[in-house]
């Protein structure tokens, strides 16, 4: 365990950094995510206390009840990959993994979620940069090569630019 969230997340950057590196990945995308995380690193500091996070939320690990007043979660599964965390990590996956391509169901998700609290911008381009560095590094680890260079491109945005939300 870690004090705060930004040592935890410190924490797992190095690692998977570590990792990118030991399995390949180029310099010079390591360089520009380091740059990118020293340079936000604070906004990790704004989540004061973690939140259960099952961090692998898409379609076919929620279940959806229909209610007279529309659809609503009833269940999760597949939580394995489940952390104490801030609770945007949980929506930064969920975009990258399964809804970056429809605007209209992020605003949805954002809409029912509610506040996202300060810095909400930062820490969620932040989280979407690890969970890309995340699934590169798994990707080269378990010798997917057309996953790395899926995952790749998003490397260099994700560490050169602040996301559009």
């Amino acid at each position: 365990g870690h004090a705060t969230n930004q040592e935890y997340m410190r924490f797992q950057f190095d690692k998977k950094l570590a990792e990118f590196r030991a399995l390949g990945g180029a310099a010079e995308v390591g360089a520009a995510i380091e740059r990118f995380v020293d340079e936000r690193a604070d906004a990790f500091g704004v989540c004061v206390s973690a939140s259960l996070c099952h961090d692998d939320m898409y379609e076919n690990n929620v279940l959806v009840e229909r209610t007279s007043t529309g659809l609503v979660l009833s269940g999760l599964l597949d939580v394995e990959n489940a952390v104490a965390a801030d609770p945007l990590i949980d929506l930064s996956k969920t975009w990258l993994y399964s809804i970056r391509s429809a605007d209209h169901k992020w605003r949805g998700l954002v809409e029912g979620y509610g506040d996202l609290g300060d810095r909400a911008h930062e820490r969620l381009d932040l989280y979407r940069l690890y969970h890309s560095l995340e699934l590169w590094d798994w990707f080269a680890q378990t010798g997917n090569r057309s996953g790395v260079e899926s995952v790749s491109p998003d490397l260099v945005l994700f560490s050169s630019t602040a996301g559009d939300w």
